[in-house]
């Protein structure tokens, strides 16, 4: 591999007018085409085959035309009057009306008069005279009835708060047109001129737009700050900052291409972005890094990029691989909005891989003599007496060998502490009551629990099937039956029967929880239902489901759950295979992984400290998103094998060169350390930059990534496992005969390149060079100081 990689990297510092041509080609025919076939992004939560979706199923064979809770378009605008006013007031009243008729004039709303916006008045009253209507004349039914009316009542009980709900006239969620959710916001000015809190929430307002922009650009600030320390170089220090954006900005352009053809979630872009921006950058600084320090030993620049690419790019290839291979492996687990994020951010992976490969050595060769220029700081290492550098990469080194013990000890310990707060981990999917706080969704949100209750916004559907009740006059007997079970459930603010087919073989039990869609107790009454729901199958006859929006959530949150073990099996099974082939150990990649568990274990431990139980205060304590945890391990599995290639590959060269185990190791570090933490500290700098971002899952996921590069990096990488390959000694390269055998040979360390062209000081004198800016640096008074 380093042969193929070394003269792909040669070929492209010669030919770079090609390579540059040939990605500015790629960059506009493909911006081209995926302008030209991208729609909106949306955020759907949905996992074929779960208990709930099957509920549906049965909810549309009973009741023909029954939508999708997922693909439903839904708004609900909510109007308040001031404290002590009434929405039934003459003015309010009226800015009422004046707001409905603006909605019914917008572009894609229902034709249909049952569907249209109706005062939440008008609407409250006819809905009460409707229940009351078909009530028994007995005072306990008419008590009942008025309960039930209210319990489903778009005015609250004290008359101030109300609720407008209409489906939008469009087959998805995703063909909601962003101006026609303008065109909503802008309606709600009149309302609130007049005095009104008015706001809306619903499936068919979702924000389209990712947020971004400000977050990172903070990133790459300081990426470029740790950049200019690494090389003392402002043109060094540019070089990966470009390189990185044209490869996230191929990711983009994919991800736009691909929302032509699958649905694509709001985050994914972000997710990708994170990930693109961070390996982009840490990619090519390595091959950089190892460009510079080549230029030391050849004079030849174009054999000195072809080295660079064949040595330090065997390193980025294989851990791309490891990256890929962990978001490429949720599409296994069989969740379709997982797949599209772990697909979209390998992509992003993918391009950062092939632009280090290709687009750098280019640059190098456009700029020649200049790639090192306006150079404002030298680095000056200390020799020791065998000739060798002595930097802060050998002494940490050292250190850690002086006690490797009780490092390992230490930082088992502090790991471990960190995971604790995982045993209190709560996981559930964005809402519009999770969302930020400055937006409509959330403020319509706080507006209905408070008027309402917090139930109100987490409904749960109970569908029962009478069809083998032959007797026609026994089904809502049986209706009535499944209808108290359900009513006398923990935690159930009402139940009703809401809806019942022509021939009566079905009906449909609106059950309104006391809690949030949220909260442990919501979920502990859908557990109870579905625990009770052969008993009441068998005493009724009957068959039941339970769906809803909060019930599809609740399952698509348990099979995320349950998800992990074989995601990790997959992952960590491909991932071990994969470094025992580039390590030729079994030691090595075993103590990786385990370094791997522990620093995910105390991420989200740490994450769960911050975002659930609201720890320092950085943001109001939720739920965890359900399917963070699996992302997160995915993402940070890649990214720690990342610095696990890049630093131990470096002790494998030492090694397979004849140093000892233990110098090995010093060597590994005098050679890697530095260029590892600028790379982890860019990392770091680029993911929680996002925290800024006003999105709950974006914080969450910014922290959790820069809390995991920290702890791996710094705490594992460079702490943990050296002085576990300290106790180790040589057994660490042990690999039994037969499976050395039958392991492919990769030649990672670049051995194959030792005898190749143009080795020495003075190569590009033997092959010829006649300064052109492919050879003679003797003069050159920026790699004086390199």
């Amino acid at each position: 591999m380093a042969t193929l990689l070394y003269r792909l990297g040669h070929t492209a510092y010669r030919r770079w007018p090609l390579f540059l041509v040939g990605w500015l080609i790629v960059l506009v025919g493909f911006g081209s085409l995926a302008i030209g076939v991208s729609k909106p992004m949306v955020d759907t939560f949905s996992i074929p085959g779960i208990p709930s979706l099957k509920a549906q199923d049965m909810q549309q064979k009973l009741f023909p035309g029954t939508g999708d809770a997922q693909d439903e378009a839904t708004a609900t605008v909510v109007v308040q009057a001031p404290s002590g006013s009434k929405l039934t007031d003459a003015k309010y009243s009226g800015a009422v009306n004046q707001l409905i008729a603006r909605l019914d004039k917008l572009p894609q709303m229902p034709t249909d008069a049952r569907n249209k916006p109706v005062n939440p008045v008008i609407a409250a009253q006819a809905q009460e005279q409707q229940v009351m209507k078909a009530a028994g004349p007995s005072a306990a039914e008419q008590a009942a009835a008025k309960k039930n009316a209210q319990a489903v009542s778009p005015l609250s009980a004290d008359g101030r708060t109300g609720t407008i709900s209409w489906k939008f006239d469009v087959k998805t969620v995703a063909d909601v047109e962003k101006s026609t959710q303008q065109d909503v916001l802008s309606a709600l000015d009149g309302a609130r001129s007049a005095g009104l809190k008015a706001e809306v929430n619903g499936s068919g307002m979702q924000a389209v737009e990712p947020p971004g922009g400000s977050s990172e650009l903070l990133g790459i600030i300081v990426a470029a700050f740790v950049l200019f320390l690494t090389f003392g170089s402002l043109v060094a220090a540019g070089m990966p900052i470009v390189t990185a954006l044209i490869g996230v900005g191929m990711g983009e352009l994919a991800i736009q291409f691909a929302t032509g053809f699958t649905t694509i979630g709001t985050t994914t872009p972000i997710l990708a972005t994170m990930i693109g921006l961070a390996v982009g950058i840490d990619y090519t600084l390595f091959i950089l890094a190892r460009y510079r320090t080549e230029l030391q030993e050849s004079d030849d620049r174009a054999h000195a990029a072809g080295l660079a690419v064949g040595k330090a790019g065997s390193a980025v290839v294989f851990a791309g691989l490891t990256v890929l291979i962990a978001l490429c492996a949720l599409s296994v687990v069989g969740i379709p909005f997982l797949t599209s994020m772990g697909l979209a951010a390998a992509g992003s992976v993918a391009f950062a891989v092939l632009v280090a490969l290709t687009l750098l050595p280019a640059i190098l060769g456009l700029l020649k003599s200049k790639a090192f220029g306006g150079q404002l700081r030298k680095r000056q290492d200390k020799l020791a007496e065998d000739g060798r550098t002595t930097n802060n990469g050998v002494r940490w080194a050292r250190l850690i060998g002086k006690k490797p013990a009780i490092v390992v000890a230490l930082v088992v310990v502090l790991l471990g502490a960190l995971s604790g707060p995982i045993k209190d981990m709560q996981l559930a999917l964005p809402s519009d009551s999770t969302a930020a706080t400055s937006t409509t969704q959330r403020k319509a949100a706080d507006l209905v629990t408070e008027a309402f209750g917090a139930g109100r916004q987490a409904p749960l559907l109970i569908v029962a099937d009478a069809s083998d009740i032959t007797d026609a006059k026994q089904r809502p007997a049986a209706f009535g039956s499944v209808l108290q079970w359900a009513g006398a459930q923990k935690n159930v603010a009402n139940a009703q029967i809401v809806g019942m087919n022509k021939d009566q073989t079905g009906a449909q039990i609106l059950v309104t929880p006391k809690g949030g869609a949220d909260d442990t107790s919501t979920v502990d009454l859908l557990n109870a239902l579905r625990d009770g729901q052969s008993t009441i199958e068998k005493r009724t006859n009957t068959t039941v489901g339970v769906t809803g929006q909060t019930a599809i959530q609740t399952d698509v949150s348990q099979r995320l759950t349950d998800a992990l073990p074989p995601y990790l099996a997959i992952v960590i099974g491909l991932a071990f295979i994969l470094l025992m082939i580039v390590f030729r150990s079994v030691l090595v990649p075993l103590t990786a992984t385990l370094g791997f568990l522990l620093s995910v274990l105390a991420t989200l431990g740490a994450t769960v400290a911050v975002f659930q139980n609201g720890m320092f205060g950085i943001v109001e304590g939720q739920p965890i998103v359900s399917f963070m945890p699996v992302i997160l391990i995915g993402i940070v599995f890649g990214l720690a094998m990342d610095y696990q290639v890049f630093l131990v590959t470096r002790m494998r060269e030492a090694y397979v060169h004849g140093a000892d185990a233990r110098e090995s190791i010093i060597d590994g570090f005098r050679h890697g350390a530095r260029v590892v933490a600028a790379a982890a500290t860019i990392m770091i700098s680029v993911f929680a930059a996002f925290m800024l971002q006003d999105n709950a899952l974006i914080q969450s996921m910014g922290f959790a990534l820069a809390a995991a590069v920290f702890f791996d990096a710094f705490i594992v990488r460079m702490t943990l496992i050296p002085a576990v390959m300290y106790l180790l000694g040589d057994k660490a390269w042990w690999l039994p005969k037969w499976l050395d055998k039958i392991l492919p040979k990769v030649d990672v360390e670049g051995e194959g390149l030792a005898s190749g062209p143009g080795r020495g000081r003075h190569a590009a004198a033997d092959s010829g060079s006649d300064g052109d800016g492919d050879g003679g640096d003797k003069d050159d008074p920026v790699l004086a100081g390199v």
